[in-house]
């Protein structure tokens, strides 16, 4: 079976194609992204009706690149994200797939977009095991429980504030890099010191560890902690270095990352750690990652670059785990919802 998915959550258009096989294995027939990246450099983010705007632009192109790609003229069956996401965003992406499914006479599937993030661990390796992801994006930071791909997933904890991806942004527009912000605080890190300032780890004190936010993440206090010591540099007349400030910020978000991740691994008995979400290629998060993953005995999987960013191969594959193991079309009169639950992961009308 072909099934052909949809992804428009943020500012990605995405449209990947696999194939389905009667063991439940897949293969990738095309996966074509269009970044309306640029568009958002000069506000410092994502803007909502931009993003919906080139979604629109950019999907007859997309999906025409994508059918070529894979050789076929009609998949058997059409996905979507469905949530979370941006409103006007998931209502394009949506709205388009039902009318490809309509026009070409194939069910239609709508999906969680975290479920997704989670399915692309099953195309580079062995089905994923009881496991906790952590997805880490500029709209997600998540620690999710997971038996396996396609079934309900149960949150344990996420951002109260800004998630990890947003606050790299924030910082690298306070230290006038541009947008996005993770690549290039990513490389001027490598070349600083991540001791040289003392930033804080929010809710990672033991009182915050014994109550209920053992599993939340906070960056907003950290944002805050960078700004203040840049300030005060530029009062006191000091010359600050920017590598060091991003080596130190760095390393207080992938510190409390990793620790929560591979505790949430321990308290629940995973023996996983999935990584994924587009910070997921950020180098010291992998490396602190994999250290402490090796220390306590864990597998640490972390997906091709191209997957751990918003695509439609992770909608695709999804979709097909669902179908699969038996999940009903969702229908044409499905509708979005920015605030899925990870306990859904197909939706029906």
């Amino acid at each position: 079976m072909i099934v052909l998915g949809i992804e428009s959550s943020c500012d990605e258009t995405g449209v990947g194609i696999v194939d389905l096989h009667d063991d439940g294995t897949m293969d990738i027939l095309a996966d074509v992204v269009a970044s309306s990246m640029e568009q958002h450099a000069r506000f410092g983010g994502v803007v909502p009706e931009i993003a919906s705007r080139a979604h629109l632009e950019a999907m007859p192109q997309v999906m025409e690149k994508a059918l070529a790609d894979a050789g076929i003229a009609k998949p058997d069956a059409v996905a979507a994200t469905v949530g979370p996401g941006l409103a006007g965003a998931l209502l394009v992406g949506a709205s388009a797939a039902k009318a490809y499914a309509a026009a070409w006479g194939v069910p239609f599937y709508g999906v969680n977009h975290l479920g997704g993030h989670v399915a692309v661990a099953n195309l580079d390796g062995e089905p994923l095991p009881h496991a906790i992801a952590l997805l880490v994006s500029g709209g997600h930071t998540q620690l999710l429980e997971v038996e396996a791909v396609g079934r309900p997933m149960r949150e344990l904890g996420t951002t109260l504030d800004d998630a990890a991806g947003e606050a790299y942004d924030k910082v690298a527009r306070l230290l006038g890099l541009g947008y996005p912000g993770g690549p290039v605080v990513d490389k001027l890190a490598a070349a600083g010191d991540p001791q040289a300032v003392a930033f804080p780890r929010a809710l990672s004190r033991a009182e915050d560890l014994r109550g209920e936010h053992r599993y939340n993440f906070s960056f907003s206090g950290l944002k805050t902690a960078v700004a203040r010591h840049v300030e005060a540099a530029e009062r006191d007349g000091r010359v600050i270095s920017v590598e060091d400030v991003c080596a130190s910020f760095q390393e207080a978000v992938c510190d409390v990352l990793t620790a929560k991740a591979v505790m949430a691994c321990e308290d629940t008995g995973a023996r996983t750690l999935l990584l994924g979400g587009g910070v997921a290629a950020n180098r010291r998060l992998r490396e602190l990652a994999q250290q402490r993953c090796d220390a306590a005995g864990i597998e640490l999987r972390v997906p091709r670059f191209s997957l751990c960013t918003d695509n439609g191969v992770m909608i695709a594959a999804l979709a097909a785990q669902l179908i699969h193991e038996g999940g009903q079309p969702s229908g044409l009169g499905v509708g979005t919802d920015t605030g899925l639950e990870v306990e859904v992961p197909l939706v029906h009308a």
